[in-house]
């Protein structure tokens, strides 16, 4: 039998504990647990439950990444407590609320810098306000002042489109870090309740809904000028849904569809994969944030109410430890 050493020219590395971080085609023997372990990644996708947030909420809107992660506004049924909480890859911390409390806003930037715009206070405001950090100050209003819109890009870059006025609205704006400039041409599918990610120069819009009640599949790309129509939208038609990633590695996930789903799907810049299997609790009106391959999901609407519950994303070709068995 051949032996590992003249394969690949080494020994296996002998360890305590399982690298951090190991590469694919890695090998060693961990001592602890006497077994031969592999580095390798996953092929599919999966959802694991995480710690709940500390104020159970919906209609709110969410930025940065799965280990810095922010969650902003919402209702708490009844009231709008405009409540902020940060998210550190493990539990929730509860920051200073918004200036103006609202729901059905939107999102952009990082958990230290990050922009807050639109929503809802039984008007649409069209408030800006941005986040250091520690506190929200407020900034210029929104052009279209409007709600259940979609964001990205970042504070300095950031990106609005989408939404509800007194009807559902393509407006399109892009922000500069202090003012707001309306793009001539807006979505080519005018909705609501969509979602978004990306820049502010290569964006990406999906989902929605129409008005009366007609859930969308549209994908349409934002390359800093115009949108572009993507012929190939999601697998499943849904409004109230939320997103993480860029436009050529993005996720969708939650959203409903007439009910809360579980469906999460994942773009290639060119067509929508469904994954095989989807959240863990059905919901919709959540908050979203992260990358294609560590994304995070909290609070939301379920069947049964309100919910405080997140988890989080591990996407195919993260990094995977295996143990190696003989057969």
């Amino acid at each position: 039998m051949a032996e590992y050493i003249n394969i690949r020219g080494q020994n296996i590395e002998v360890v305590a504990s399982d690298p951090a971080n190991p590469t694919i085609g890695q090998i060693w023997y961990n001592s602890t647990s006497n077994t031969l372990k592999g580095g390798g990644v996953t092929t599919v996708g999966a959802w694991a439950t995480a710690n709940n947030m500390n104020t159970a909420r919906f209609e709110l809107a969410g930025t940065g990444t799965q280990t810095a992660a922010l969650a902003i506004g919402g209702d708490t049924d009844p009231g709008s407590p405009g409540a902020t909480e940060e998210y550190d890859g493990n539990s929730w911390t509860t920051s200073n609320p918004l200036i103006q409390p609202r729901n059905y806003l939107a999102a952009a930037g990082i958990q230290t810098a990050a922009v807050a715009f639109g929503g809802y206070t039984g008007v649409n405001p069209g408030a800006t306000e941005e986040y250091d950090g520690i506190s929200w100050s407020p900034s210029n209003n929104m052009n279209t002042a409007r709600r259940q819109l979609a964001g990205a890009g970042t504070q300095t870059a950031g990106l609005a489109f989408g939404g509800y006025t007194t009807t559902y609205v393509a407006a399109t704006e892009e922000y500069d870090g202090t003012s707001w400039t309306s793009n001539p041409t807006g979505l080519n599918t005018a909705r609501t309740q969509l979602a978004g990610c990306g820049t502010q120069t290569a964006g990406l819009a999906f989902g929605g809904i129409i008005i009366p009640v007609v859930y969308q599949t549209a994908t349409e790309e934002y390359n800093g000028a115009t949108w572009a129509s993507n012929p190939t939208g999601l697998n499943t038609a849904r409004g109230y849904l939320k997103s993480a990633g860029i436009q050529t590695a993005a996720l969708a996930f939650g959203g409903y569809t007439g009910s809360p789903s579980t469906a999460t799907e994942l773009y290639d810049g060119t067509s929508w994969t469904s994954n095989p299997t989807g959240l863990n609790t059905a919901r919709y009106n959540s908050v979203g944030a992260g990358t294609q391959t560590a994304a995070l999901i909290a609070g939301g609407q379920i069947p049964t109410g309100v919910t405080a519950e997140t988890e989080e994303w591990t996407g195919p070709g993260s990094p995977l430890t295996k143990t190696i068995t003989a057969s």
